[in-house]
């Protein structure tokens, strides 16, 4: 299956980062394209050039119902993200429900809205944007790296729920991306971008969005016979490497024998 087999693409996350960037590429395909976000400002522009822009928070299941009512989606892209600074060992209430809720069960609910009908109509393809985080181990993030370590396994499953059917599932594992993510951890504000840029983009070759976009292309013009399960993308210069052993002081181990 390519771009010409499909008719209309429902994407999350649309207002930044790959979610926007993937919205230019299915414009210039010729799709329809259903945009999910909660800036409105930004909806608008996208409504300008055409896009269907449903101004919905991803958590509020029951007006995702509403909204997705009737819309046959033959492309869906899970985009919509969070992250917040820390581990599992500073996360308030708070960060956990935001994490857990947008990065997995916004995912689940939305495919369980529209993923029966590409099942029924024997066409679809599911973009499903996860993380190195899902897959390697390093510091911080305890619980982001838990969500998409689910995403992961839930990309892997739905394979499985349309097994006989012309339906693909792609997950897109991506390195560190120049996206807004870092400056939203920080607060989300234009000296917070400055701040965010500085620590962790300037010096750098990251990924860019268009480096996904291409990806999410390719996953789609593949053959109808084909489906690519798994895209990871990485940094040259980015590895998912190393060992940490610590080392506690003597007096403290001879402590802790007593």
């Amino acid at each position: 299956m390519t771009f010409s087999d499909y008719r209309v693409a429902l994407v999350t996350g649309a207002t930044s980062g790959v979610g926007r960037g993937a919205i230019d590429l299915f414009l210039a395909k010729g799709l329809t394209v259903h945009a999910i976000a909660r800036d409105e400002s930004r909806l608008a522009a996208l409504a300008e050039r055409g896009v269907i822009a449903h101004a919905v928070d991803v958590r509020d299941t029951v007006a995702l119902t509403r909204e997705l009512e009737g819309i046959e989606a033959d492309i869906v892209l899970n985009s919509a993200g969070v992250s917040r600074p820390g581990n599992l060992l500073s996360s308030s209430a708070e960060d956990l429900d935001d994490l857990v809720e947008v990065n997995l069960t916004a995912v689940m609910q939305i495919l369980r809205l529209v993923y029966p009908g590409m099942v029924e109509r024997d066409r679809g393809h599911v973009l499903n944007i996860s993380s190195i985080a899902g897959h390697y181990n390093f510091f911080g993030h305890t619980a982001y790296h838990a969500t998409k370590a689910a995403i992961h396994q839930l990309s892997r499953q739905l394979r499985n729920d349309a097994l006989g059917k012309r339906v693909r599932v792609t997950e897109l594992s991506p390195g560190r991306i120049e996206t807004e993510i870092f400056s939203r951890n920080l607060g989300g504000t234009p000296e917070t971008d400055a701040a965010a840029w500085a620590e962790f983009y300037e010096g750098f070759e990251s990924l860019t969005v268009d480096d996904v976009v291409s990806a999410i292309e390719f996953a789609v013009d593949a053959p109808a016979h084909v489906n690519i399960g798994l895209i990871e993308l990485m940094p040259t210069f980015q590895v998912p490497g190393g060992l940490t052993f610590d080392r506690r002081p003597q007096d403290v181990l001879t402590q802790d024998a007593e």
